[in-house]
């Protein structure tokens, strides 16, 4: 099958933007509109990779597509850290006085939520996906109506911006992972400096710190841990984590020993840090 990677949203959204910087700008895409249909085009074999984002350093993590990464078995063989830089955007001939709702991904009012006190005026309005907004007010010629989307949606709907780098933060930046169905052979292991991690502990007191001591007498650097609960057991939680480590036979080391003393462990992807 010919190379085309599933998205969240259309052409001119940060996902798209990630799969033009990864694969390349002719890369073809399957534009989904939600992250159910982007798994869904995986498992179809509709795409054969996936662009997913997993978490924003304004707004945190997305738990669900965790669950999604786990629960249909992705792979994930690499990641991509994207600076954010939200623009507000409209039909031509209008100012930000005269604009009466604004529409996007709800992440991108989230990270956007400080600009928009200075303009009580508006009513802010939850949406699937940014450039979509975009280019639906283009389509129907929709005023009064803006969006939130990146400067690139801009150009491609013909709209104006009314206010550039409206983000909260202005390094605000969102963390990609690069999927597909099977383990891939990208890396060779001495490029491969990172891994994402599931685990369950044991229900007792300190199953957790013992895990963590094992991983950092194994010399990994842990970089992310976020906690979920695990489905039909209450108060028990899975543990998805982010290593670091500069010598694979360290990692796999570790692995040896953790598979050892959790009571479930899955490799969810290895991969070259980005920020390394």
């Amino acid at each position: 099958m010919e190379q085309k990677v599933a998205i969240q949203g259309i052409k001119g959204s940060y996902h798209h933007g990630v799969a033009q910087s990864y694969f390349g700008t002719d890369v073809q895409v399957d534009e989904c509109m939600s992250f159910r249909e982007l798994v869904a085009s995986l498992e179809l074999e509709e795409s054969t990779d996936a662009v997913m984002a997993i978490e924003n350093s304004i707004a945190g993590s997305i738990l669900p597509n965790y669950a999604y990464i786990d629960e249909h078995d992705l792979n994930i063989q690499g990641e991509y850290y994207q600076p954010i830089h939200h623009c507000l955007m409209a039909l031509g001939g209008q100012a930000i006085h005269e604009i009466e709702e604004v529409y996007s991904h709800p992440m991108a009012l989230l990270q956007c939520k400080e600009f928009f006190k200075k303009h009580p005026h508006i009513k802010l309005v939850e949406d699937a996906d940014t450039a979509a907004v975009a280019k639906r007010i283009k389509d129907r010629e929709i005023k009064k109506v803006a969006a939130i989307a990146g400067a690139t949606a801009a150009t491609i709907y013909d709209l104006e911006i009314l206010a550039a780098n409206i983000q909260t933060n202005q390094t605000n930046s969102t963390r990609f992972f690069i999927l597909n169905k099977k383990e891939s052979e990208i890396y060779q292991e001495n490029e491969i400096n990172k891994a994402s991690l599931k685990f369950i502990t044991d229900h007792k007191r300190g199953s957790l710190a013992t895990v963590l001591n094992v991983m950092s007498d194994c010399k990994l650097n842990l970089t992310k841990i976020q906690s979920m609960p695990v489905v039909n057991d209450p108060w028990r939680y899975s543990f998805f984590v982010d290593v670091t480590f500069e010598a694979y036979e360290d990692y796999q080391k570790a692995l040896s020993v953790l598979k050892i003393m959790a009571l479930e462990l899955k490799v969810l992807g290895e991969y070259k840090n980005q920020k390394s």
